[in-house]
């Protein structure tokens, strides 16, 4: 698999990961009831503050980097693999990874984006 179509895949997980520590970590804390938590974190780590007040960036930002992601996803999907069997098991093997990879970071975002967006409505 080249690096450039691992970038894509690398950044999303760590755009999406971002909007689970700005956003769902903190309602997470506070409906368990560890707000005392909450706040200790906020202390040693001034920079979750950061985060939470741009969160509309982050995720904007997340949305696009998924984009790139999806769009090198799919256009990976029928490329072609050496012919040599061991060299096509690893190029198959790098493909199924990097789909997994998009797809759990889908799956942070979606969290993320219900707990900064939409869980604020329902609680």
């Amino acid at each position: 698999m080249k690096a450039e179509s691992k970038l894509p895949a690398l950044l999303s997980i760590f755009t999406s990961s971002s909007t689970l520590i700005c956003c769902a970590l903190p309602a997470l804390l506070v409906t368990l009831g560890l707000g005392a938590t909450l706040g200790s974190l906020v202390t040693m780590f001034p920079q979750l503050r950061w985060l939470t007040l741009h969160k509309t960036e982050i995720f904007s930002i997340a949305a696009v980097m998924l984009a790139v992601a999806g769009f090198f996803q799919y256009r990976a999907r029928y490329a072609p693999c050496p012919i040599d069997p061991v060299l096509a098991k690893s190029c198959m093997k790098a493909r199924k990874l990097s789909l997994v990879l998009y797809l759990v970071s889908l799956a942070i975002y979606a969290v993320g984006f219900f707990f900064a967006f939409l869980a604020v409505k329902f609680l």
